[in-house]
């Protein structure tokens, strides 16, 4: 089946429209009428190749919302006509202990949505920057949000899911006191959930212009880090901070706030390594330093569940599949509130 998309022939070229082909749905296997996909900061890395192993072309896209339009004889889950969404995994092994736990995404043979080895034509699949894709029925998720919510929901398969495992995994909820550095894609959602768990949130952000911005979206409080006496005042006082800048920063000046046994999580991904933090900063009050990649498919469904129970959504700027190159410089300056989603009705022109 051939369908249209957009996506890019080489590192140094623009995005642009063209065709490609996705298998019929097997006896498994979900299709999905793509309405909606969200921008994320990776899809840029991948498409320019500033992460390594790009094929070429090229379509990204993981933030994947629509309707099912067929599914496999065996199929159980979905049917017809529901709405769905589609994250960061259309595959792993299914077998290891990472998929029995649920946590597919750490399994060792994930397949992500898009640059990642398939038997499909044309070798590696490719995202959800198109009309059409085919998933298998345990990768597919239910949202129950309203239909007119459906575009703001995209988000939340990848920037959602991302703040929300870590927040789970290390208990943010009353009486916790959680930070929140960086006011974007993903720190936006973060406060949100954060704000829906019952945490106490003190939001990050390097510019005062974003302190409203912060309150609105449910902090408590707002630092600007690169005021002293603001950052000092909250010295040796978190239990958790999660940390969504995709930029090489100062850890140290976060590690520092961390009451003993305090934990931050890492889940912005920097094309070149953040400087290494000082050992004593964690050895002095067994502080931790974590990472966190998205989350498997059972948390990333209770992630929505959640969402929809809270009436939560991304803050997003809707465009037409003719605006995404634009959107990629937009987004490299930061001028996004605070995700970008493709409607992708205009993939077809």
């Amino acid at each position: 089946m051939q369908v249209q998309a957009y996506g890019a022939h080489a590192a140094d070229k623009p995005l642009e429209s063209l065709e490609i082909t996705r298998r019929a749905p097997g006896a498994h296997d979900v299709q999905i009428d793509i309405a909606f996909c969200g921008i994320c900061h990776s899809d840029l890395h991948q498409v320019r190749a500033e992460w390594a192993g790009t094929q070429y072309p090229c379509v990204p896209g993981h933030e994947i919302v629509g309707r099912v339009s067929a599914v496999g004889a065996h199929v159980t889950s979905h049917r017809v006509g529901d709405l769905v969404g589609v994250g960061c995994i259309v595959d792993s092994c299914q077998h290891c202990a990472e998929c029995d736990d649920g946590l597919e995404n750490y399994c060792d043979g994930m397949i992500g949505t898009y640059n990642a080895p398939t038997p499909d034509a044309p070798g590696w699949t490719q995202g959800g920057y198109a009309e059409k894709i085919v998933v298998h029925e345990r990768y597919v998720l239910k949202v129950r949000h309203p239909e007119e919510q459906l575009a703001a929901v995209a988000p939340l398969l990848c920037a959602g899911i991302t703040t929300y495992s870590p927040l789970r995994h290390w208990n943010a909820g009353p009486g916790k006191k959680v930070g929140v550095v960086g006011i974007g894609g993903l720190g936006h959602m973060g406060i949100k959930l954060a704000h829906a768990m019952g945490a106490h949130v003190v939001a990050f952000t390097t510019s005062d212009s974003k302190r409203e911005a912060a309150i609105q979206l449910g902090a408590d409080e707002v630092v600007v880090s690169k005021n002293a006496n603001e950052m000092a005042a909250h010295a040796k006082s978190f239990d958790f901070i999660l940390n969504t800048v995709a930029a090489p920063h100062d850890l140290d000046a976060l590690l520092v706030l961390l009451k003993r046994d305090g934990t931050m999580a890492l889940v912005g991904a920097p094309a070149t390594p953040h400087p290494s933090p000082n050992v004593f900063n964690l050895i002095m009050k067994r502080r931790s330093l974590a990472g966190s990649m998205i989350g498997g498919i059972p948390e990333t469904q209770e992630m929505l569940d959640f969402c929809a129970e809270h009436g939560i959504v991304a803050d997003i700027e809707l465009i037409r599949a003719d605006q995404i190159n634009d959107s990629y410089e937009r987004m490299l300056k930061g001028d996004v509130r605070y995700r970008f989603v493709i409607d992708n009705a205009t993939l077809a022109g």
